[in-house]
């Protein structure tokens, strides 16, 4: 059942809310004629009398009206008596409105309400589930403790009621009864684990809910439902998704290993990976034997990724505090692109989740680089916004593009918001702490809003400059005396201060101008700002400590006039230092330490991101946002040095499929055993456990075209499958599952024995080869796939008798696995494919394959362009020179990755050793398959190496270090629009077929004006296949040529359309879900197709 036919307020109240504002202000429209108070006395009376009428339709008006009234905030309690009288009226309509009522004044009228406590015990026995449930509500809302044992009775009955959605009211109860009665905590216990078992979506919010407010700490009572947890919350409604993933975080950080150690390590590993054999074999062995993660932490981290793309901004914001809390750093990218999303959003949304980016930028820049101009200020953001995102902008400033922010930030200083133009002269001065190369350069710029008129901004400018003088005072003697000829039209107290602390500090590199600054401020001591005052104060006595001669008087006279000030800090200032700097017979031993005290080197300021000690909360909690901890607030515990028992999670339906399992099959199944090799068997068991180690450890920050959601699925399900198998039993077991299973569809289905016995010999060989083997059994994958598509369009009478043989081997395959880790409704392709046979998985997914998979299927590429590019320029790499291009082949690395040559050349007269590939710069989510290392070349020599990059569907460039022996240089490979296309082929239908489903936002074009001779079939072919790595789809129009191609990466399709017009005219029409690659290659055609 929904949830919304239990909302029982959209069904029969949500209709009639217009209503209810349209008679709620008829009724007040006459309050004019009569008055204020006899209007609202009348109305009242009137609603009385509807109440305690006969007539159920105008009891029915008075409480519609009611329940507006409470809508619009308006107090109604003085009805109470009136409506609880209707509370066991017969009318349900009636009935519910009573409730709503309740519901909200029960509280403030106890005595009342008790009154009625038989008539919603009887209630509670209702056989309408909103009536029950209603009184639930009704009954948890009044606070009385001598009620507690009938709520408790109440609760415990509606926890096993036949209706979720009055078990879901049970859960709320459950936390109102817990804050009026703390004693029943055990009682409420034993309920909430009654409920957390319970499979409903409705439920599964509110009890975890329950759970965190009654025994948060009770981490056993999760082991056993994690799992069901995780596979649910897809379908929960949107605020208990919230709480089940905020619960599931802490959960995860006391239940598994961190994933961060290893990331760290290999990050180390791969920077010394190219040095000796030695070290290469240590590598190996250590990439055997690594951390790997658990089965259920990656079943969490993958079942959230889709919430990433929910409406709801709180549902988004827990999902990216998961994965910033518990997922693999190299992971976490994915969330950066959701939460820029979430910018558009109302203000106070916006507030919050910028909040948490100021936090997470601070330690991982690289996430929120690219989407650098997101955070740039708009004209109507509110200051609170504005002042955000320029914390974020300064987190995000770098050598590379601190140029343009600066140029940013010159715009913002003349804000008309004064609060928001000093907020940016601050972030200027931290800018120009954090990178040494612009600290001169924002110094100066400082310098010239010096002489801006607004005041607010001149002071900010003077404050931000003194803490950069005092990094580096030596060398900028010329804008202290700049500085003190300001000291006349500047008024602001801390700019005057800063002044008149810089020049007492560089009183001796400006011997001229202090004394004389000194005796203007003598003059206008006594009109002078406490804060200035003790500063004239400071300058006098560290002038009279370096230039008594000239200031002996003029610091006596100051300290005269302080003597006698109204503040009390100034007398006491004044006070100690006369004492401290003018020897007596009364000073101590301090005196011949003056100078040392006076002018001591004071350390520079630290500017630092206010943001900076707010990790330590979970982000989007209250606490992380006021920065203080909140009551109720759960920390996050450490990660464990060792995993506890992960059997915990397992669930005792594994015991009851064991016993349901045929005996005698079994004893026929034994001699399988022994027709393997023990050989194969480690081999069969390693493959596994590699492939599964790789689909856990692969990047899933892409974004999802078609093909790529199929690639998830499989790896999903693999890994759900390694899960269960793991902790039911070992390797071995393993393989001889896969094994009887292969042979029970043998024995079922004759006609897939061929591509089974295909399936296996492939899958075979991919796994006894190398750390590569991954891309390989993908490719086997998808062809035997699209053989079985080919054969299911061929005798689909024979697939409709296979389905049905299909679904028993599927039950009693599935009775071996962990039932509750799966929907009860899921596909069939959603089961882990280890435990079926090959032929079987090939029949399923022919099935179930989308229609747009079914359209892909990667040709040749028609023609390959000779064009290389430089990689490193003899000159600059010390005789050694690198050209790369683009053989546009599919790469042997991995599928998402595209195929790059690297031709290196010696034109020196020396032999080169050692050329590897070094540091790797790449931005997040790229990817690298480097060559292997290089021993030698020899002079005038030359070799071609490949390399595999995943560009992530976009232009940026990969950079890198390409290393000799002796020296490192920096390069880059940035690829053309057309290398990241993989050509497809397909006929005019399904072109046309796919086209229709690719327009409005995904469709782009142009027209293209050029010579008729130029639009010949011929050199419209040459010039888009020069340009972009496309496969040519046959067309029945002369006129009209149609090229398709599908992203490397995500494998989304890229449709061109070349439609010759009457003339020198074409339409050149590009359909994509990726409209930013479609819009680039638009772009570089036009111009092909429009030249001569």
């Amino acid at each position: 059942m929904s949830s919304n036919s239990f909302a029982y307020t959209e069904q029969s109240g949500g209709g009639e809310t217009a209503e209810l504002g349209q008679e709620a202000t008829s009724t007040i429209s006459p309050s004019g004629a009569f008055g204020l108070f006899s209007s609202d006395l009348k109305k009242n009376e009137d609603l009385k009398q509807m109440l305690e009428s006969n007539k159920d339709s105008a009891k029915l008006d008075a409480m519609k009206r009611i329940v507006g009234m409470i809508a619009k905030g308006k107090n109604a309690s003085e009805l109470f008596p009136a409506v609880v009288k209707n509370v066991a009226s017969k009318n349900i309509e009636i009935k519910k409105l009573v409730y709503v009522y309740l519901v909200r004044y029960a509280e403030e009228q106890q005595d009342l309400a008790l009154l009625s406590i038989s008539t919603f015990q009887r209630a509670l026995k209702d056989p309408n589930q909103l009536i029950r449930a209603s009184a639930l509500r009704v009954l948890s809302s009044i606070r009385v403790p001598i009620i507690v044992p009938i709520m408790m009775l109440a609760i415990k009955e509606a926890s096993a009621d036949l209706s979720p959605y009055v078990r879901k009211n049970a859960a709320h109860a459950i936390q109102k009864l817990y804050s009026l009665d703390p004693e029943q905590k055990e009682m409420l216990i034993e309920v909430i684990e009654k409920l957390l078992k319970d499979k409903s979506t409705l439920v599964a919010g509110s009890v975890v809910m329950a759970f965190e407010e009654v025994c948060p700490d009770r981490i056993d009572l999760i082991h056993k439902n994690y799992r069901k947890l995780c596979n649910l919350l897809v379908d929960v409604e949107e605020w208990g998704q919230v709480v089940i993933i905020h619960m599931l975080t802490r959960y995860a950080r006391t239940q598994f290993v961190s994933p961060w150690k290893e990331d760290d390590g290999l990050e180390d590993n791969e920077k010394n990976f190219y040095e000796s054999d030695d070290e290469l074999k240590e590598k190996t062995e250590d990439r055997k034997k690594p951390y790997t993660m658990d089965p259920d932490h990656r079943l969490l981290i993958r079942n959230t990724k889709p919430l990433l793309q929910s409406r709801n901004a709180a549902v988004v914001m827990a999902v990216a505090q998961l994965y910033w809390h518990i997922s693999p750093k190299s992971e976490a990218g994915i969330i950066s692109k959701s939460l820029v999303r979430l910018l558009r959003s109302n203000r106070e949304v916006q507030y919050i989740v910028l909040q948490n980016i100021a936090t997470m930028s601070i330690q991982r820049k690289g996430m929120f680089e690219p989407y650098l101009k997101s955070f740039y200020v708009r004209s109507t953001d509110p200051t609170m916004i504005k002042t955000l995102k320029l914390e974020i902008l300064t987190n995000l400033a770098n050598e590379a593009n601190i140029s343009t922010l600066l140029r940013e930030f010159q715009t913002y200083v003349k804000s008309q918001d004064k609060q928001f133009a000093a907020a940016t002269i601050q972030t200027i001065g931290r800018c120009a702490t954090n990178i040494s190369e612009v600290t001169d350069t924002c110094l100066n710029g400082l310098v010239c809003l010096l002489s801006n008129r607004d005041e607010i901004v001149v002071a900010e400018s003077v404050v931000v400059i003194k803490k950069l003088l005092q990094m580096q005072p030596v060398q900028h003697g010329e804008i202290i005396k700049h500085m003190a000829k300001l000291l006349g039209s500047i008024t602001v107290p801390v700019a005057r201060a800063s002044i008149l602390w810089l020049i007492g500090e560089n009183c001796e590199r400006v011997p001229k101008i202090a004394p004389d600054v000194l005796r203007k401020m003598a003059k206008s001591f006594t009109s002078e700002d406490d804060l200035v005052k003790l500063q004239i104060l400071n300058l006098g006595a560290k002038l009279y400590l370096t230039n008594s001669k000239q200031t002996k008087l003029l610091t006596q006279y100051i300290l005269n006039l302080g003597k006698y000030d109204q503040n009390y800090d100034i007398r006491d200032r004044t006070r100690f230092i006369r004492q401290l700097i003018v020897p007596n017979e009364k000073s101590g031993a301090l005196s011949k330490y003056a100078k040392k005290i006076f002018l001591a080197q004071k350390p520079a300021p630290l500017l630092e991101s206010p943001f900076k000690d707010r990790d330590h909360f979970q982000l989007g909690t209250l606490s992380h946002t006021l920065n203080i901890k909140a009551s109720g607030y759960l920390e996050l515990s450490n990660w464990p040095e060792v995993a506890p028992d992960p059997s915990v999670r397992n669930v005792e339906v594994i015991e009851l499929a064991k016993e349901w399992t045929p005996t005698g099959k079994a004893k026929k199944e034994n001699p399988a055993k022994k027709f393997y090799s023990e050989s194969e068997e480690e081999e069969e068991s390693s493959d596994s456990s590699s492939s599964d180690s790789e689909s856990e450890s692969g990047s899933e920050s892409g974004e999802g075209g078609g093909s790529e959601e199929e690639e998830d699925s499989s790896e999903d399900s693999s890994e759900g499958s390694s899960s269960e198998e793991e902790s039911e039993s070992g390797d071995e077991s393993e393989a001889e599952n896969k094994r009887m299973a292969t042979r029970n569809s043998k024995n079922k289905g004759k006609s897939d024995t061929e591509d089974g016995k295909k399936k296996n010999e492939k899958s075979r060989t991919s796994g006894s080869s190398d750390a590569d083997s991954s891309s390989i059994e993908s490719s086997s994958d998808s062809e035997s796939e699209s053989e079985s598509e080919y054969e299911s369009r061929k005798t689909t009478k024979e697939i409709g008798k296979q389905t049905k043989q299909d679904r028993n081997l599927l039950t009693k395959d599935v009775s071996l696995l962990d039932l509750d880790d799966f929907n009860p409704i899921s596909t069939p392709v959603v089961l882990p494919t280890p435990a079926l046979s090959p032929s079987l998985i090939a029949d399923l997914e022919g099935l179930n394959l989308s229609t747009s998979s079914s359209v892909i299927s990667v040709g040749t590429p028609v023609f390959v362009p000779g064009k290389t590019h430089v990689l490193l320029h003899r000159m600059s790499g010390k005789g050694l020179a690198a050209n790369y291009f683009f053989p546009r082949q599919p790469c042997i690395f991995g599928d998402k990755m595209v195929s790059v040559q690297i031709t290196l050349n010696n034109t020196s007269d020396r032999k080169i050793e050692n050329i590897h590939i070094g540091e790797k710069k790449l931005p997040v989510g790229m990817q690298m398959h480097v060559f292997h290392p290089i021993d030698s070349l020899e002079p005038e020599g030359s070799i071609t190496v490949s390399m595999g990059i995943d560009f992530c569907d976009s232009t940026q460039t990969a950079s890198f270090q390409l290393c000799t022996k002796d020296d490192c240089f920096n390069v880059s490979i940035q690829p053309p629009i057309g290398e990241l296309l993989l050509p497809v082929t397909m006929s005019e239908k399904d072109f046309k077929k796919e086209q229709g489903m690719l327009t409005g936002m995904n469709e782009t074009s142009a027209v293209i004006i050029a010579a008729p001779q130029n639009f010949t079939p011929s050199m419209v072919l040459q010039k888009v296949v020069n340009v972009a790595n496309v496969g040519v789809v046959p067309s029945g129009q002369d006129n009209i040529h149609r090229f398709a191609a599908k992203t490397v990466h995500s494998g989304s399709l890229m449709l061109v359309t070349v439609e010759l017009k009457e003339g020198s005219t074409a339409q050149l029409i590009i359909n994509t879900e990726k409209t930013v690659i479609g819009s680039v290659l638009l772009r570089e055609l036009k111009p092909v197709l429009s030249q001569g």
